[in-house]
């Protein structure tokens, strides 16, 4: 393993907001597999519901120190941001289920906020030399452009508020807002920031709690019927790794739309009884509609730095598996 070491022999400190999340969990092992420092944030450092995993990582007695912060209280990442050459933001309110009447103020506000407060930190220190900002595919599709299988979506395609407020797509909404005002944001206070936009993130579970990829293979399981429903997939270790390459890389700049593949949810099903021939799975959709359309996803941008992405079959299987390994499957 290579260590990456900074002025006088000092390993290179990162920060990870967040660090509980999926995404985050993730960003903290492999860093710390390649030897950086790595200081984490956390809402509550001695809940170790959401620390355990963390703390026992490889490396982590040696190289991690987790910190208590809110996205929401201005300043308080000062201190830990100072002294970080690198700064992966991800924490950012996730809730797919946010109502209207309360989505400005649970998601699209705290949203906008906490990536402003996390970069006004970058912005007040002198060592930050690149943030890496966790967005997401939903800052890229929401369109109103078609999606269709002769389409191809890349890094150019932004969503557009106008759209996300018609489809009452709340989740999108808060990530488009959000990204758009970091850039402005960084812009602004010549910040170098590189924008990861992943799709739905499938793999392993670093702890015994549900992402949204496991949740929709969880539904599939024992379901009755499957939703009429297309997403795009990536490999949490894809995803993550390409966080890393755009700090380490120099030349890595603007936004990168991590997709595998688009899949509806009937070839998910197919996909996980191939694999799992023993388990019960939906035989019908939930409608008798024709089933929503799926587009090509480009990977060019993403092999640039380094990514080739492992196949979506692999991530069910592992996704699955490691539900089991959790005892959150008892099949």
């Amino acid at each position: 393993m290579t260590i990456r070491r900074g002025g006088g022999g000092r390993t290179t400190v990162v920060c990870v907001t967040g660090a509980s999340g999926y995404v985050a969990s993730w960003l903290v092992k492999l860093l710390l597999l390649r030897g950086f420092t790595v200081r984490a944030s956390v809402r509550d450092p001695s809940d170790l519901n959401k620390t355990k995993h963390l703390l026992a990582l490889d490396g982590a007695k040696e190289r991690l120190h987790l910190f208590k912060a809110d996205i929401l209280e201005e300043g308080s990442f000062d201190t830990e941001i100072d002294g970080c050459e690198g700064v992966f933001h991800t924490a950012s309110p996730c809730n797919l289920y946010v109502t209207e009447e309360n989505a400005r103020a649970e998601l699209i506000d705290p949203a906008i906020k906490g990536t402003i407060n996390v970069l006004a930190s970058c912005a007040r220190v002198t060592s930050v030399r690149r943030v890496v900002l966790t967005s997401s595919s939903s800052a890229v599709i929401y369109n109103g452009w078609p999606r269709t299988p002769d389409v191809v979506v890349d890094e150019t395609w932004y969503s557009t508020p106008d759209v996300c407020e018609k489809l009452k797509v709340w989740y999108p909404l808060a990530k488009t807002l959000a990204e758009d005002a970091a850039w402005k944001f960084a812009k602004e206070k010549g910040i170098d920031m590189v924008v990861m936009n992943p799709a739905v993130c499938i793999g392993p579970l670093l702890r015994p709690a549900l992402n949204v990829g496991a949740t929709e293979i969880m539904k599939l399981i024992n379901g009755e019927s499957f939703r009429n429903f297309s997403f795009g997939w990536v490999n949490i270790k894809d995803a993550v790794n390409a966080h890393i390459q755009a700090f380490e890389i120099p030349s890595a700049s603007g936004r990168y739309f991590l997709t595998e593949r688009v899949a509806h949810l009937s070839e998910i099903v197919d996909i996980m009884r191939k694999l799992f021939p023993d388990f019960r799975l939906p035989e019908k959709c939930e409608d008798d509609k024709p089933f929503m359309p799926i587009y090509l996803a480009s990977k060019e941008k993403a092999k640039s730095i380094g990514i080739d992405f492992m196949p979506l079959e692999q991530g069910i299987k592992e996704t699955i598996e490691s539900l089991k390994d959790k005892g959150l499957l008892d099949c």
